[in-house]
């Protein structure tokens, strides 16, 4: 355990990660009877720590620290570690590991405000809601080559060790970060990438802006992709104000020698019923609300907006803004990340033109014909906004969506809609729209952040989005992300089996030319006999 001294390489970060050498002393010292001191299941606290007083008939007396006197099952109780063991920072060396001990030691943690703490080759991450100092460059420098067992429990020494292993083992590793809404997967997935590639940087002067060409060093276009998939992919709900709304893997390619090659990203289930629904507590997605703080005028001409979310239904029907989150500096984030990774001036245009469509769908307004149950247009002026947007004609636009063509059989049919239809059809429309650009985005960012680099190793970073079961839709996410989870168990223990069967095969193969080189060696030994008895066989 390092000494108070030792942890001033952590800087600022050192009472955040390691109580000091004083508390460790008293905890050493502390009195402590493991036969009466227990947990003890209390209804409206859950687990509260006691004095078992008696013990009989299956039955167990507690008295509380609390000063109340409880009489329990014997199953409600359980046996506490010795003071040495509180603020424990890997959980799986405690002498009793039951659900009050696991709970209380990370408790305790959380109300010192270390947040990180291992369960045997796991790292639980409490979230504190608030910035910590334990992310800045001295962080990154102190745990650098450093084993787990000798620096604190954080998420930088997850990402150093498998770094270290891939260099030491030669193959590729992942980093899986997982846990419901709001628990802070999306920034611990933003503090492995930023480790990565400070650890790992090519070096070097960055590129000078060419419009078309890589703004930026790779290690600052891999950061920047960040903000970019958060402003299209993450949204405020119930639990979450930061909420990714879809998942993804990186994986970072590193030469022979561990130096930062590329890297790439998958996307997985884009949640797009947010880009037409959203619950009264909840936010649609970051960018359009980036877009609507005026920023930049000259976007609000472009795009033909205003700055009122209420003038767009489609991303109004919940909260317009979010405490927590700063929608200018949030923009100011989002703009400069797109010219870091090195979009056009165009596709940057294209891009805000597309979201600034999506947001006029929601005024589109249709009409019943008279005596017919055809749908159609209740004015062209919206219609109007949203074709120039997109670069369509409005008449063709409006007449696909309410007169769509259909084949039937062999033949193409002219389709009648009636205004429901027309309404889901529009509501398809920008689904589908919104969902085509971020896919087209993450693509862009893969093709920009490919250098050709020669590559040998990969890690990944597969960051899930957060589970949610309060409705039918997130009820599926969740089971989605389930069946991810299990794939990817499946796939390792397929894997490690594999491994096993090839090293069994190995083994047998050695056996055999072992049995091979023996029978060889008999063999020469016989042939060595039959020649000195040479004169006798000629005589046969």
């Amino acid at each position: 355990m390092s000494t108070d001294a030792e942890m001033e390489q952590y800087g600022a970060a050192a009472i955040y990660l390691r109580k000091p050498e004083r508390e460790r002393i008293e905890a050493q010292t502390a009195p402590f009877d493991a036969k009466t001191a227990f947990f003890v299941t209390v209804p409206d606290e859950m687990y509260v720590k006691g004095k078992l007083t008696k013990k009989e008939g299956g039955k167990a007396t507690v008295d509380t620290d609390g000063g109340k006197t409880v009489t329990v099952k014997e199953d409600e109780i359980f046996p506490r570690n010795p003071p040495k063991f509180d603020k424990m920072e890997d959980m799986a060396m405690m002498t009793h590991l039951n659900e009050p001990s696991v709970l209380f030691n990370l408790k305790e943690r959380y109300a010192s405000w270390m947040i990180y703490t291992y369960s045997g080759l796991f790292c639980v991450v409490v979230n504190p809601y608030k910035w910590l100092p334990v992310y800045d460059a001295t962080c990154v420098g102190a745990y650098r080559g450093k084993k787990r067992i000798e620096a604190p429990p954080h998420i930088f020494s997850i990402s150093d060790n498998a770094y270290q292993f891939m260099l030491t083992d030669r193959e590729n590793q992942s980093v899986l970060i997982t846990g419901e809404s709001g628990a802070g997967k999306t920034v611990n997935t933003k503090r492995v990438i930023q480790y990565f590639a400070t650890i790992a940087a090519l070096g070097g002067k960055k590129a000078e802006p060419t419009p078309g060409k890589m703004q930026g060093s790779l290690e600052d276009q891999i950061v920047a992709a960040n903000p970019l998939l958060e402003a299209y992919g993450n949204a405020k709900t119930v639990r979450n104000d930061n909420s990714s709304r879809f998942g993804k893997f990186i994986r970072i390619h590193f030469g022979t020698t561990g130096k930062l090659a590329s890297a790439d990203i998958e996307t997985y289930l884009l949640e797009k019923s947010r880009v037409t629904f959203q619950l009264s507590a909840e936010r649609s997605y970051h960018i359009f609300y980036q877009l609507m703080t005026g920023h930049k005028p000259e976007l609000l001409e472009a795009l033909l907006i205003t700055t009122n979310p209420y003038d767009y239904p489609m991303v109004s029907q919940g909260e317009i803004t979010v405490k927590s989150i700063n929608d200018v500096e949030e923009f100011i984030a989002t703009d400069t990340a797109i010219d870091i990774l090195g979009f056009t001036a165009e596709e940057k245009l294209s891009i805000y033109k597309l979201t600034g469509a999506v947001m006029h769908h929601g005024n589109m307004k249709f009409k019943q014909k008279q005596r017919e149950e055809q749908a159609e247009p209740d004015g062209t002026e919206v219609a109007d906004k949203i074709a120039y947007l997109l670069g369509l004609n409005s008449a063709d636009m409006l007449k696909a969506l309410c007169y769509p063509r259909v084949k039937v059989g062999n033949e193409m049919v002219t389709k009648g809609q009636t205004v429901p239809q027309v309404n889901n059809a529009v509501s398809a429309l920008c689904k589908s729209i919104y969902e085509k650009m971020f896919l087209w985005m993450v693509i862009r960012i893969n093709e920009m952040l490919d250098t050709k680099q020669p590559r040998q190793f990969f890690i990944g970073v597969l960051d899930i989005a957060g589970f949610e079961i309060f409705d039918i839709k997130p009820l599926l996410k969740s089971a989605e992300t389930e069946k991810e989870l299990q794939n990817m168990k499946e796939n390792y223990e397929k894997m490690q089996t594999d491994l096993a069967a090839a090293l069994a095969k190995k083994k047998e193969l050695e056996e055999k030319m072992v049995s091979m080189l023996q029978e060889k060696n008999d063999l020469q030994l016989q042939v060595a006999a039959v020649s000195s008895r040479e004169n006798y066989i000629l005589h046969l």
